[in-house]
């Protein structure tokens, strides 16, 4: 139905083999882009630079977006190496342990700053590192969650903070629309990822997801690379500004 032969693709966020951007890079890279892969650290590229290696990429470089330049070296090397960028997906949130499994309200100053810089602020730092290698369009991917909008019990701090997410996803797809530059959210159901394991009682989450969901089953990764790499697509081109929720339905029974 559609091909990205000849796109070329950052995936930021890769953590094993259970992250959802691994699941977008293997779509993406299965209707032929090239792929780019960052890893947070030495710790983490021990896993990531296998999967980097099955996907073929070969740009595989550190990103911590706390650390200062790392951003900047990572598309100046694409920028180097390609010229251009057809598509950006991150895949990145943190917010520390205690602000994560406390209240909303007492979260501390210093925390919820932290959490917002890392899941949302380096998205749009790196929308605007992307830009110019985009002069004929692009698509810029983020992935959010239903605790956005309603009250999901535990995920706590990350509410606020994916409800910025999606905020930014709508003004900066305005803002980039006449450019030809797409920006999405994918907003996918409780999925067993690395990160997710963070948050408290989360078995009991996907659990409970599972039984509300009309279909009575979650998405997966597969299911959320399919959509991502639809909408990197010349197909999906005149799409912006959305929050695609991927999980059987369970986002409408609430």
């Amino acid at each position: 139905m559609f091909s990205l032969k000849g796109q070329k693709a950052l995936v930021v966020g890769i953590a094993n083999e259970h992250s959802i951007a691994w699941g977008c890079a293997r779509a993406m890279r299965a209707q032929g882009a090239e792929i780019a892969v960052t890893y947070l650290n030495d710790k983490a590229e021990r896993f990531v630079r296998p999967l980097a290696e099955e996907l073929e990429a070969e740009i595989v470089l550190p990103l911590n977006v706390s650390e200062p330049g790392q951003l900047e070296a990572v598309f100046d090397e694409i920028g180097a190496r390609w010229g251009t960028l057809d598509t950006l997906l991150h895949s990145i949130a943190f917010a520390p342990m205690d602000d994560l499994h406390g209240r909303v309200v007492d979260s501390s100053a210093e925390g919820f700053k932290l959490a917002m810089d890392v899941s949302v602020h380096s998205f749009l730092r790196m929308i605007r590192l992307a830009e110019p290698l985009m002069p004929d369009g692009g698509t810029c991917l983020t992935v959010s969650f239903s605790g956005s909008t309603r009250v999901v019990k535990n995920y706590n701090i990350m509410g606020p903070v994916k409800a910025a997410l999606e905020s930014a996803v709508r003004y900066a797809a305005a803002e980039l629309g006449e450019q030809g530059i797409s920006v999405h959210a994918l907003s996918p159901g409780p999925l067993k990822t690395r990160a997710a394991s963070g948050i408290g009682h989360f078995d009991e989450l996907l659990m409970s997801a599972a039984e509300r969901a009309p279909m009575h089953l979650l998405a997966d990764i597969e299911d959320v690379g399919a959509m991502a790499a639809f909408l990197a697509s010349r197909e999906a081109s005149h799409l912006t500004g959305g929050v695609h929720e991927i999980d059987g339905g369970y986002s409408i029974t609430a």
